[in-house]
């Protein structure tokens, strides 16, 4: 071996050893010193249904929908109970997953999770993000392999670092969201997708590596609905360019359609509609209201579905994806050059090829996501443009690449032959590497009390505890009604229903329950109503219930000696008299108004 390759061998062991010990840092940060705990309804829906999966309660939530009770009975079910009410709005993969990990961990018991009384942080959050970390983990190996294999392995390293240092990857990978999943199992349904495609390069039947990865998006379909899109689009493709031609698309539409029909069975047999809730965000998009209304009311006829101006409103949200196309690329300012890389003859069949794979998934992603509408908040559920970021990466790197080692300057300068590789690292790690001492710092200091909560609007303690919290003061057998009912249902481990924006439709549901012997106890508001935005925001979305929702924050601005305006609300004055004890959690920030006194620091509410 000579000197300079003995050199290069060393050159890339300290580099890939100095990888991973970045990568074992960052992981053990963001999961103990960094950590504070879910911050995202849907991951924690999805986190108290893995819970009652992995009981053998099957696929139920303790997060009640008004909507989704509405569907149930059009859907002609016999009895519909709140103790077991049946989920049709989440897809099944990633709590099945979590469920496994919940049972092995023996969570499905909840005493044997209780938070302690100087933790701040729900100890079950971290496991969630640890598994949601771990799927990120996987995918960032995966998609090593595949660019190593579609380019080489500087470009392969350069994205895997990307990866690694990208706040948004790390954001989702400590929400509990399912992307992390998607993410794994997109990149190596792509990794198969390129196998085929050299094969079908070199003159060779494709058919294996095709469905292997047809069962890989199917997987992803079963992860979110909304990745359906992404396999219409890999169909399209497959349908093309894979002989024998038009085979492989109909057997990857076949799989997809098999997988689909126990969900939709037991959706149409739950709600008498074959998409479930699920369905109904379709009024982010399409609809004339968001998502949140819709699932609050109790009525579905009163809140029709209205598409005028369906064209005007595709294009709306497409632009927005248009314009927003870094930020929902993860910030790696590199990815978007993907696009600009579709004009570049590479001169190897396969690569060529590929990436018009990659746009046809794309644009029938976007597609789908322009129906089903998609925002710019930092945990959209529905952001699946970050599964295309790292391969996008790979093309817009190689396409760099060429255009950089075209310069003078570099030919004739071979030290500047990989700066543009440090310039684009160094901007897209920037912003993580800015917060990093700030939030070691708040980590450190509190490091004995498991992290700082989201809050606000989340306050795991105010929850879980059972002398001073919600747990303690509501039986398993009651209902809570809230405006986070995901968070009553996670942390508190007890069944709420969506605060509805009408009284109607809140007498209702609290008849349904106390005749279903499940009574409502008690209404709990937090920042998630009060704080979602200005008053009029607040006004228009919880109708009826603002003085309610902004009792704690009049309270406090005229405090002392503090006004209360709840129970002088005359369009819920009936109910105010059923609620009437007003019990601070955390201040007046966060209350439960219950039916009966409170005695802190016992069990059991007073009669």
């Amino acid at each position: 071996m000579s000197i300079t390759s003995a050199t290069l061998h060393t050159g890339v062991i300290i580099r890939r050893s100095l990888f991973f010990l970045v990568l074992v840092a960052l992981t053990l940060g963001n999961l103990f010193t960094l950590f504070r705990g879910l911050n995202s309804p849907q991951a924690m829906d999805q986190a108290q249904i893995s819970r009652e999966i992995a009981r053998g309660n099957g696929f139920t939530t303790k997060m009640i929908r008004p909507v989704a009770f509405y569907q149930a009975q059009q859907g002609g079910s016999r009895s519909i109970s709140l103790l077991d009410f049946q989920d049709t709005y989440h897809s099944p993969l990633n709590p099945l997953i979590n469920a496994a990990v919940l049972k092995l961990i023996g969570a499905d018991n909840s005493n044997a999770w209780q938070m302690n009384e100087n933790e701040m942080v729900f100890p079950l959050d971290r496991v969630i993000a640890t598994v949601s970390t771990l799927f990120f983990l996987m995918a960032i190996g995966v998609n090593y392999l595949l660019i190593s294999r579609i380019f080489d392995a500087k470009i392969a390293g350069v994205c895997a670092i990307l990866m690694l240092f990208c706040e948004t990857f790390w954001g989702y990978s400590l929400s509990g969201l399912p992307q992390m999943l998607m993410l794994l199992l997109f990149s190596c349904g792509m990794y198969f997708v390129y196998r085929a495609v050299e094969a079908a390069n070199e003159g060779r039947i494709a058919m294996a590596p095709a469905i292997i990865a047809g069962v890989f998006f199917t997987l992803l379909a079963l992860t979110h609905w909304m990745t359906v899109w992404i396999a219409l689009g890999y169909i399209m493709f497959a349908a093309i360019a894979f002989r024998p031609r038009g085979i492989v698309g109909i057997s990857i539409l076949a799989l997809l359609i098999l997988a689909g029909i126990g969900p939709i069975l037991r959706n149409q047999s739950i709600t008498g509609s074959p998409f479930g809730t699920a369905f109904l965000t379709l009024y982010n998009g399409l609809g004339n209201g968001s998502e949140d209304m819709v699932m609050r009311t109790s009525d579905l006829a009163a809140e029709p579905l209205v598409i005028d101006g369906i064209i005007s409103k595709i294009l709306r949200t497409t632009l927005l994806q248009a314009t927003d196309i870094i930020p929902f690329l993860g910030g790696i300012i590199v990815a978007p050059m993907f696009f600009l890389s579709l004009l570049h003859p590479f001169k190897r069949g396969s690569i060529s090829t590929f990436r018009w794979a990659i746009l046809l998934m794309w644009v029938t992603t976007a597609f789908g996501l322009a129906i089903f509408g998609i925002s710019k908040e930092p945990l959209d559920p529905n952001q699946l443009h970050l599964l295309f970021a790292p391969i996008m990466t790979a093309y817009g790197l190689a396409f760099v690449s060429i255009l950089w080692s075209r310069l003078d300057i570099v030919t004739n300068t071979p030290l500047l032959r990989n700066v543009h590789h440090i310039v684009i690292v160094a901007i897209c790690a920037l912003p993580l590497i800015l917060d990093l001492p700030t939030k070691i710092r708040i980590g450190m200091s509190i490091r004995d009390r498991g992290g700082i909560p989201h809050w606000p609007p989340y306050y795991a303690p105010a929850l879980n505890s059972k002398k001073s919290g919600l747990k303690g003061w509501v039986t398993d057998k009651q209902v809570v009604f809230s405006d986070q009912p995901w968070a009553v249902a996670w942390y508190a481990d007890r069944v709420s229903i969506w605060l509805p924006p009408t009284r109607q439709g809140f007498d209702k549901l609290e008849t349904i329950a106390a005749d279903a012997q499940t009574p409502a106890v008690g209404i709990l508001i937090s920042p998630c109503s009060h704080g979602s935005g200005p008053i009029s925001e607040v006004a228009d979305k919880y109708k009826d219930f603002t003085s309610l929702v902004l009792n704690g924050r009049v309270f406090l601005a005229t405090y002392p000696p503090g006004v209360s305006i709840f129970d002088k609300d005359p369009r819920i004055s009936a109910i105010t008299k059923r609620y009437p004890y007003a019990q601070p959690l955390v201040g007046m920030d966060m209350v439960y108004y219950s039916d009966r006194a409170i005695r802190i620091g016992s069990q059991k509410s007073d009669q």
